[in-house]
C-alpha cells in the first residue's frame, strides 16, 4: 500500500497518548500518569518519527527500536530536536515498551490509537488476520517544520528503509 502523504506535505494535525519519561518510572511498578501530545507541538522542530507494528513483537522489539536508541547521538548531531516511536498499541504497554528498551527521555513512544493519525497518511496496517486488527504500518518520516522531509514504508517484513541508519543516511 502506497502512502497517500508525501514529501513536501505538511502533516494532518493530530493527537497521541503518550506517558511522559520520569526518574520514577526507572521503578517497573510505577504506571505514570498519560498525557497527550498534539503534533502542532512539533512546529519550527526537526523530528524523527518511525512506526512499528506493535510494540514488543519480534522485529519491532529486536531491530527497529533498538537501533534508534544506541544512535541517539548521531540523530542529536544532525538537528534533530525530538525522536519518536509510534503504534496502536495504549500509552501504558508504549511506556513499558520504552522502559523495557532503556528509551528514558531518548525517545517518545506515541500511541496512535486505533492507528488513525496513521489511516489519515494512508499507512495503516489490516492485521485483523493474525488476530492483530488495525495497527500502524512499518514506516518512518523526517518531518521538519510539520513539512515532511522523507517518508518510506517498509516493503517487506524487516527493517530497513525505516530503521536507523536508512534514516541517519537521509538527514
Amino acid at each position: 500500500m502506497a502512502p497517500t502523504i508525501k514529501v513536501g506535505d505538511t502533516i494532518p494535525e493530530g493527537e497521541f497518548g503518550y506517558i511522559p519519561y520520569s526518574p520514577a518510572l526507572d521503578d517497573l511498578a510505577a504506571c505514570g500518569v498519560p498525557s497527550k501530545l498534539k503534533t502542532d507541538e512539533w512546529k519550527g522542530k526537526k523530528v524523527v518519527l518511525f512506526s512499528v507494528p506493535g510494540a514488543f513483537t519480534p522485529t519491532c522489539h529486536v531491530n527497529h527500536l533498538p537501533p534508534y536508541v544506541e544512535k541517539y547521538e548521531e540523530f542529536k548531531a544532525k538537528g534533530v530536536d525530538v525522536i519518536a516511536v509510534l503504534a496502536a498499541n495504549d500509552v501504558f504497554v508504549m511506556s513499558g515498551w520504552g522502559r523495557v528498551e532503556g528509551v528514558k527521555d531518548k525517545i517518545l513512544c506515541l500511541s496512535d490509537t486505533g492507528a488513525a493519525w496513521s489511516a489519515s497518511l494512508g499507512l495503516s496496517l489490516d492485521l485483523s488476520a493474525l488476530g492483530l486488527g488495525t495497527r500502524t504500518n512499518r514506516y518512518a518520516l523526517i518531518i521538519d517544520d510539520l513539512v515532511v522531509k522523507y517518508v518510506e514504508v517498509e516493503p517487506a517484513p524487516g527493517v530497513t528503509v525505516s530503521g536507523a541508519d536508512a534514516v541517519l543516511a537521509a538527514l
